[in-house]
């Protein structure tokens, strides 16, 4: 079987119906394996937040976690996992997926397993956008949060965009200039911290660390009306996606706009990191890792919407878990710490596999 037999006859992301007879009847064993796997993987999300309702300042047992959760328990347990806890255990599963769908999009579009919106520079455009909205504007309302972060990271995809651009673009130069731009942008981060009253740098501060402790029902509603559009284009856009990943020439072939496609799914993806960032701020690492986990754990030969949302909600949940954990004994921990130390492990490991298979391709 072809390489291109196999990259149009073994993919679902999303629902996406591929070509292929066996696929379509779901008897093909990667689609089957990609839907099991994706279960599998938000059944332990799920799980690790249930277990994480039991930690907090007022500690709970499992049993009270279940009971207050199927509708009993006393008023004040109800009141402490249903509106404190709750809310957060949410954002963190949603959230992790929502970075796995958006990690996947730009690995997809760029080919490249460091492609995620946090390496190509698109979480700190939506990074800067709200830090100047809190420190020039003096407003933390959300929905001007997540404004500012939606327009500065189509900004900054936008710049990136026209800076890689020569006559097409490639992934490892779409990359290469989102580091760029990422660090530029860094640099003006800090400028404004400096500059910025003591309170407010701590503020802006501890939201850059990242975390979904300070989420509350009030901020995750809209988040979750959000979460919804994103996944219903993510849906859409998926066949077209699959088509992308085979070249342009033969997207064209197939009936696909490929600079309209591209253009949207890059919103899409952009949209993905920006209401993380508005609501949780930056947590970085997750949409990198969660594709390419999920795609060996599947064994696809590309990266499944589907699979690396899951894989996404487990990491972030799990994060979540151990940060929580950590808190009991020690002190609380931005979740988004954990993720980046995990995340830099991994980032290392993907280098130098890299720089050794690129080794070993040069030397065949």
């Amino acid at each position: 079987m072809s390489i291109l037999q196999r990259q149009t006859g073994t993919s679902v992301d999303f629902g996406y119906a591929t070509r292929s007879l066996r696929t379509r009847w779901f008897s093909a064993r990667v689609p089957v394996r990609i839907l099991t796997v994706s279960a599998i993987l938000f059944a332990i999300a799920l799980g690790s937040g249930v277990v994480a309702l039991r930690f907090g300042d007022y500690p709970l047992t499992l049993e009270q976690v279940v009971r207050t959760v199927t509708g009993g328990g006393q008023s004040f347990h109800r009141m402490i996992v249903l509106e404190w806890r709750l809310p957060i255990i949410v954002a963190a599963i949603v959230f992790g997926a929502v970075l796995g769908i958006g990690g996947a999009i730009f690995q997809s579009l760029t080919r490249n397993p460091l492609g995620s919106p946090d390496v190509i520079g698109f979480d700190a455009g939506s990074y800067t956008a709200v830090v100047v909205v809190m420190l020039l504007m003096n407003t933390r309302d959300y929905w001007s949060l997540a404004s500012a972060a939606i327009i500065g990271g189509i900004a900054t995809a936008f710049v990136v965009y026209v800076l890689s651009y020569r006559r097409g673009v490639q992934g490892f130069r779409l990359i290469i200039v989102g580091i760029g731009v990422s660090a530029m942008l860094g640099s003006i981060n800090s400028y404004l911290i400096t500059r910025a009253d003591i309170e407010d740098a701590l503020a802006v501060g501890f939201w850059g660390a990242g975390s979904v402790s300070r989420v509350t029902w009030s901020s995750m509603v809209p988040a979750l009306m959000i979460f919804g559009v994103i996944c219903a284009c993510s849906a859409l856009l998926a066949p077209a996606l699959r088509r992308l990943e085979l070249g342009d020439d033969a997207a064209v072939t197939q009936g696909t706009r490929v600079g309209a496609t591209r253009l949207a799914l890059i919103v899409v993806g952009v949209s993905t990191t920006a209401l993380v960032t508005a609501t949780a701020g930056p947590l970085g690492f997750i949409a990198l890792v969660a594709p390419q986990i999920a795609r060996r754990l599947t064994r696809s030969p590309g990266v499944s919407l589907l699979s690396a949302a899951a894989m996404g909600a487990v990491l972030l949940m799990g994060a979540q878990l151990l940060s929580l954990v950590v808190a009991s004994f020690y002190r609380p921990i931005p979740v988004g710490l954990i993720t980046v130390c995990v995340g830099g492990v991994y980032l290392i490991w993907l280098l130098v596999r890299e720089a050794r298979r690129h080794q070993t391709t040069s030397i065949a």
